[in-house]
């Protein structure tokens, strides 16, 4: 037994020491580099010596991160929710990779909200969010792959652990099951192309995803706009109960990101990357457990966490 989990061991050790060549020859393209995960992996990757193509949404975000980082960095402007927006980088990426393509996609850009009970929003709070994190995603993907299968590089999607279980109403868990089939289907069709697909599916963790307004603020605007009846019908204990608990979730959240950094850093860098990765205790203790277990099962400790209505049964 020792032995076996020895070789596992090294195993693994070799195929995240089993490095791509000429990696200071090679492009990457990374959505939504203002803040966060996107921002720190452009910076990761310029130290590394990689080539760098990073899409910002403010011109403010994109003179920031430019300064902060080395000649190896270039930003251009991106709104994955618009069309003409995603063509104008394409062809900007087009011509910075020439002949020899775009090693790697990166499809970081993403929002969270508005999020919360789903009877609480509208059809619009849905489509902001899917169109950000799951359809703009596609659109950005599908007019970068020729440049990918050119280099016969990868696809890095930025899911998330509410990918795998829904644990929150609106459209953030929507978007993100959404980006795992995607994903899971463009796999298996450019696994013949040379292209591999890989899956960031973080745990909880603190980024600007979850907006600068206050909570309780968001919160409260949610629920003063519903219909009377609705209100009655959850009980302003309710209301209370899940701002709170929402609250307690934001502020346990994990400050220090380097565990997503590196996953995605591994995932452009690896001969090896994996399907998925877990970043994060929480994703690997559970979230993915809750995802695997019978449905009644997650369901009966997922509905621990919310409040009764007043209106229960």
């Amino acid at each position: 037994m020792a032995a076996l989990t020895d070789l596992s061991f090294m195993y693994r050790w070799f195929k995240n020491c089993n490095l791509v060549g000429n990696l200071s020859e090679k492009y990457v393209f990374i959505t939504g580099c203002d803040s966060g995960f996107g921002n720190l992996l452009a910076k990761q990757l310029v130290d590394r010596g990689m080539q760098v193509l990073a899409a910002c949404f403010t011109e403010e975000g994109s003179q920031k991160l430019q300064q902060d980082t080395s000649y190896r960095l270039q930003t251009t402007l991106l709104d994955v929710t618009k069309s003409e927006s995603i063509k104008a980088a394409a062809q900007w990426v087009r011509d910075k990779v020439g002949e020899q393509g775009l090693w790697a996609l990166v499809n970081n850009a993403g929002v969270g909200l508005p999020s919360g009970p789903n009877e609480w929003l509208t059809k619009e709070d849905f489509v902001k969010v899917i169109n950000v994190n799951l359809v703009g995603l596609i659109e950005v993907t599908l007019h970068m792959l020729p440049m990918v299968k050119r280099a016969r590089g990868r696809v890095v999607n930025m899911s998330s652990s509410g990918g795998r279980v829904a644990v929150i109403g609106g459209g953030y868990c929507v978007s993100k099951f959404g980006v795992e089939a995607f994903s899971d289907s463009i796999r298996r069709e450019l696994y013949y192309f040379g292209v591999k697909v890989c899956i960031i599916e973080p745990g909880n963790y603190r980024t600007a995803i979850l907006g600068k307004e206050n909570l309780e603020s968001r919160m409260r605007k949610l629920w003063e706009r519903l219909p009377q009846e609705t209100r009655d019908s959850y009980g302003e204990d309710y209301f209370r109960i899940y701002t709170d608990k929402l609250k307690n979730i934001m502020q346990v959240a994990e400050p220090r990101v380097r565990d997503v950094i590196n996953s995605m850093e591994h995932a452009i860098v690896s001969r090896s990357p994996r399907i998925r990765y877990n970043p994060g205790l929480d994703a690997k203790l559970l979230y993915i457990p809750l995802a695997k277990l019978p449905t009644p099962v997650t369901d009966f400790i997922l509905s621990r966490y919310l409040p009764r209505p007043a209106d229960s049964v």
